[in-house]
């Protein structure tokens, strides 16, 4: 009996401590808390730590995470060194309270932290971290696209590239002042884009570039030409090929901040005559087509990406497309664009005419007139491996216009008159003629011209002039303008007397009305003959009471001088019209001298 006393006694001993450690296991929780802030910043080379405190059991297993990879692992209090990759055993190391300290940090350990603690029994507690890291931003440059800017243009972009560095916010100014994203202002990770630039975005830009450790400023000036993309690839100048010989230049750029480095490849063979991802091409042969492969690095996420570019050296057409518009009958209108040359050849097309119709090298369309096409600028794409281009045509109905009358002689003599119908419009017009009810067509009495412009009457008779009534109609498909001619005999519609200083010469002016028919003009005077020299040198003066023809001038004559006036005598001065023999009404009388000063006929 003593001996089952004895083990009775231990056996609630030991369920009296059995219990007890029970009952502090169920009550016990692993706690793990933040030992400092839980949002670090940090430059680039600097050493800090993720520091964190823990409670509730001994010795827990810490892991920590990069993301979701595990960087560190480790038994807090264990002589087994952590578990760290090798790669980033420089950087992480891990402390005896499971705090997390980088050395030299790069821009590569920016990211996400969790930290785990465990322990068998007590459970688990996690924290989380996030570690952002910087570097001081340098040589930021700023850029346009394209070099200038063009008014009535979709958009002007302004775009910075820097040598190194990590934007954290970036601020653009246009003269000092702040830009807002707004319906004309479009703010992009790297850039402002400038919708629809007018003349007023001409001045000073900048851009304000920070992180919690540096900051930039940055100016360029725009300069905005009145009037009048981008992709992760570019080439400039931007072509889908080129022609042997030409110069070009590759750029890779990704999205993000900082600039990301590059590396280019062609062939299986890595290019390392690059600077900030651009690879010059000098003097391009067609051996240098191909596939060019750029391998993007983040300096902040260090993540990779790849991206390939086809580049073709071919031959390019010459010159700039041509677009013009014809008429196909006085009916229909044929709209033609031509950029001939190039391999291939380009692609054309007329997308406001239609969707589905197209050509190369040289292509036409015809489509029937409407109203919907006149004074309608139409626009020819030019689709061609090298570039794309356009050229543009209105087509338009004859404008209203004026006609013109020119005469002259035949080498006979005769009087020929030419009337001139010219209308604006395009396709260029074609001129009917008439006379009173009756069309006009070339013969003996009629002569037109090709372009059907001009109606050349010879051995016209002047003393029928009152009859002549012609008129001319300028047609094309979009519509026409009609002129109604009445051609007048010679005649003078203004004329001007301007004596000189000392009344020794006057200068005689006139004007003849549109449709006169006038060969020539006789300067007529009536009073003293104009002074002149006789045999033994004396200068003597007659004089004459009628009107006497002292000049005569050619029908494109409209001035002539006269000299040997004497100032205290009085002259009357006036211009007959002529058609060869036939004399038109004469102009106003001019009267000169002592107290006239330079009277028509209505001073006396």
């Amino acid at each position: 009996m003593p001996l089952l006393d004895e083990l009775g006694r231990l056996s609630g001993v030991f369920l009296a401590v059995l219990l007890r450690f029970t009952f502090q296991g169920a009550h016990c929780e692993l706690v793990v808390s933040p030992a400092g802030p839980t949002q670090v910043n940090a430059i680039v080379g600097s050493n800090l730590t993720l520091a964190v405190s823990f409670s509730g059991a001994p010795d827990p297993v810490v892991i920590w995470l990069m993301g979701d990879l595990p960087v560190v692992t480790w038994t807090i209090g264990s002589s087994v060194p952590p578990d760290i990759p090798e790669n980033m055993r420089k950087v992480l190391k891990v402390e005896q309270n499971g705090s997390l300290t980088f050395v030299n940090v790069s821009l590569g350990f920016a990211s996400n932290y969790t930290v785990k603690m465990t322990k068998s029994g007590v459970g688990n507690a996690v924290l989380s971290f996030t570690l952002k890291v910087f570097e001081n931003i340098q040589n930021v440059t700023l850029s346009t696209q394209p070099d200038f800017a063009k008014e009535g243009t979709d958009l002007f972009i302004l775009q910075y590239s820097m040598l190194q560095g990590v934007v954290e916010h970036q601020m653009w100014f246009f003269n000092d002042i702040p830009i807002k994203t707004n319906s004309h202002y479009l703010m992009e990770p790297r850039s402002l884009v400038i919708l629809r630039p007018n003349r007023s975005d001409a001045g000073q830009y900048t851009v304000l570039l920070t992180n919690p450790f540096s900051s930039v400023t940055t100016h360029i000036n725009v300069t905005v030409l009145y009037g009048p993309d981008e992709p992760v690839l570019e080439a400039h100048p931007a072509q889908p090929f080129y022609v042997a010989e030409d110069s070009l230049s590759l750029s890779c750029h990704a999205e993000g901040f900082p600039q990301p480095t590059v590396q280019w490849d062609f062939g299986g063979q890595m290019l390392s005559d690059t600077h900030k991802g651009v690879l010059n091409l000098t003097n391009v042969r067609t051996s240098q087509g191909g596939i060019y492969t750029c391998t993007v690095l983040n300096e902040k996420t260090k993540e990779k990406r790849q991206k390939s570019t086809n580049l073709n050296v071919y031959e390019t057409p010459s010159g700039n497309p041509m677009c013009s518009v014809g008429s196909v009958s006085n009916v229909n209108l044929q709209y033609h664009c031509q950029w001939p040359g190039g391999t291939p050849q380009a692609m054309l097309s007329f997308p406001e005419l239609s969707n589905t119709s197209s050509g190369t090298g040289n292509f036409s369309l015809t489509v029937p007139a409407s109203d919907n096409l006149n004074r309608q600028t139409v626009t020819c794409l030019a689709d061609h491996p090298v570039e794309q281009k356009n050229c543009s045509i209105t087509a338009s109905s004859p404008a209203q216009f004026l006609s013109a009358v020119r005469t002259t002689h035949d080498s006979e003599g005769k009087i020929v008159v030419t009337i001139y119908c010219v209308s604006d419009a395009s396709p260029k017009a074609v001129v009917s003629w008439s006379r009173d009810s009756g069309a006009i067509t070339s013969g003996t009495a009629y002569q037109i011209s090709s372009d059907t412009t001009q109606l050349m009457m010879v051995d016209y008779n002047v003393s029928n002039f009152l009859l002549q009534n012609y008129t001319c109609t300028c047609r094309n498909p979009l519509g026409s303008q009609s002129r109604e001619i009445q051609l007048q005999g010679p005649s003078v519609s203004n004329s001007i007397l301007f004596p000189n200083q000392d009344g020794t010469v006057v200068t005689l002016t006139w004007e003849i009305p549109p449709t006169s028919i006038v060969t020539g003009f006789d300067i007529q005077m009536k009073g003293p003959d104009l002074l002149s020299t006789n045999h033994t040198g004396i200068q003597t003066r007659g004089s004459s009471d009628g009107y006497r023809t002292i000049q005569q001038k050619p029908g494109s004559a409209r001035s002539t001088d006269i000299f040997g006036l004497e100032p205290k005598l009085t002259y009357q001065f006036r211009v007959i019209p002529r058609a060869n023999m036939t004399e038109g009404v004469p102009s106003v009388v001019h009267i000169v001298g002592p107290g006239m000063e330079n009277c028509s006929t209505e001073c006396v």
